[in-house]
């Protein structure tokens, strides 16, 4: 009984959790969301889908038609069980603090603006330049103008994601 107690808790807690990272852009409550904000949305629950899972996402979000929009009925079931199925977990600090210190070929601690664009736009699944510019500007220390990786990751880890 206490399990069944448990699980229901659980999954209580999730859909709320949902509801209120959902309500935060539903801006006409009416139980709709641009889908442009879908990923904010997600990625606000701590989950951190590559663009191609976020654009499947989307798809099995998006109605028959798409309108632009993605109702709440559709995305709560879908959320609940990409969060209990504990999909598209963030990287732990340490695997990140190794990626920046391979980057940071003369071991100076710190890369440059510049350095990080580069790499983040022309390697990979590259950022856009808005995405660019939104991590430089919580990245980069203004005093040294410099970003000091240890400081970026230990920020932006969510140590209270479960």
């Amino acid at each position: 009984m206490a399990d069944k107690y448990n699980a229901e808790t659980i999954i209580t807690e999730t859909q709320k959790r949902i509801s209120n990272a959902f309500d935060v852009f539903d801006h006409e409550s009416n139980k709709t969301v641009d889908v442009r904000e879908i990923g904010t949305i997600i990625r606000s629950l701590g989950c951190f889908p590559s663009e191609a899972e976020l654009h499947d996402i989307i798809a099995e979000l998006e109605e028959e038609e798409p309108t632009g929009f993605v109702r709440y009925e559709k995305f709560l079931p879908t959320m609940t069980k990409i969060l209990l199925e504990r999909k598209f977990r963030p990287i732990p600090e340490d695997l990140l603090l190794q990626a920046f210190e391979v980057l940071d070929q003369k071991k100076k601690g710190h890369l440059e603006p510049e350095e990080l664009t580069k790499y983040l736009t022309q390697e990979g699944e590259p950022f856009t330049q808005e995405e660019m510019d939104e991590m430089l500007s919580a990245a980069v220390d203004p005093d040294k103008n410099v970003i000091l990786y240890k400081d970026f990751v230990s920020m932006m880890t969510f140590d209270d994601i479960r």
